[in-house]
């Protein structure tokens, strides 16, 4: 069995911290009508800063190899568009369904690294699947109750299609790591997305690009922790499976749930309890590896 001491297990809890973290200031900044775009620009700018003053202590030469170009871009793109998608869902969610919903992403990560990546399949992953979408039914027929079943279904599927392409960026960013690309230079790439997508969706959706004091405080202190879960996410595949190291990291939606709550953005219940339950059984049942 795998290791729960093993340094990818560590980064990969060290990525759960601080994307719960993250997925509370999201929600935190989509209650009030700010520029998202200029938000996400601001984060990748921050993002890119900070990957660059690393690359340049840590004597890291920027690579610009097919592998790291091709990768890099890939999962850039995808999960530029999977941040976009989880802000707007945070307008109507709350970051107990929106989180646990964009966490189980490790279902994509588990089939998508089976079918591309060669990692095994086992029964044990088909079942936590199967608690998985339970866990998310869950919420989903919680919030039902509090708000118009249309609404609800926009932004709930909004997050979800966030999840998908939130896997496509692990299984893209392993495969890169499989290749022999440059993990510091796909970050790179991956910040340097971010800010084009940032730019691009304030252009084409929104009047309003000003940019505040509000947007550059929240954009440093995102994008500071952008950098910290994407970095430790990367060290994480690195190190082990994509098919475990995520699905290890995508505990987060646990961390957010509960610093909401800390914090009285939202109420804890018995059904939120029983489907966070639920999401936790599922993500141990795919984080378990046979050597």
């Amino acid at each position: 069995m795998h290791s729960l001491f093993s340094s990818g297990v560590i980064f990969a809890l060290l990525s759960l911290l601080f994307a719960g973290l993250l997925d509370v200031m999201y929600k935190r900044y989509s209650r009030m009508a700010r520029s998202r775009g200029m938000f996400l620009m601001g984060m990748g700018i921050t993002f890119c800063t900070l990957q660059l003053f690393s690359s340049w202590v840590f004597d890291e030469a920027l690579s610009l190899s097919d592998a790291t170009l091709t990768y890099g871009l890939a999962a850039g793109v995808m999960v530029t568009a999977s941040n976009i998608l989880l802000i707007e869902s945070f307008t109507h969610l709350d970051v107990s369904l929106g989180s646990t919903i964009y966490r189980l992403n490790t279902i994509g990560v588990v089939a998508l690294s089976w079918l591309f990546l060669a990692e095994s399949l086992a029964v044990l992953k088909l079942t936590g699947i199967a608690f998985g979408v339970l866990a998310a039914v869950l919420l989903y027929q919680h919030h039902q109750q509090q708000t118009t079943r249309r609404n609800l279904a926009l932004f709930f599927w909004l997050a979800v299609l966030a999840s998908v392409f939130r896997a496509g960026f692990g299984v893209l960013s392993k495969a890169g790591i499989s290749a022999d690309g440059s993990a510091s230079s796909m970050m790179v790439i991956t910040a340097m997305c971010w800010i084009a997508g940032g730019f691009a969706y304030a252009l084409l959706r929104e009047t309003n690009m000003k940019i505040n004091r509000p947007i550059i405080g929240y954009s440093l202190l995102s994008g500071s922790l952008v950098f910290m879960v994407v970095n430790t996410l990367y060290a994480a595949l690195a190190r082990d499976d994509a098919s475990v190291v995520i699905p290890i990291a995508n505990l987060s939606f646990v961390v957010a749930l509960l610093i909401s709550v800390l914090l009285k953005m939202e109420q804890l219940t018995v059904r939120k309890i029983s489907a966070l339950g639920l999401a936790i059984v599922a993500i141990g049942l795919l984080s378990q590896h046979v050597a």
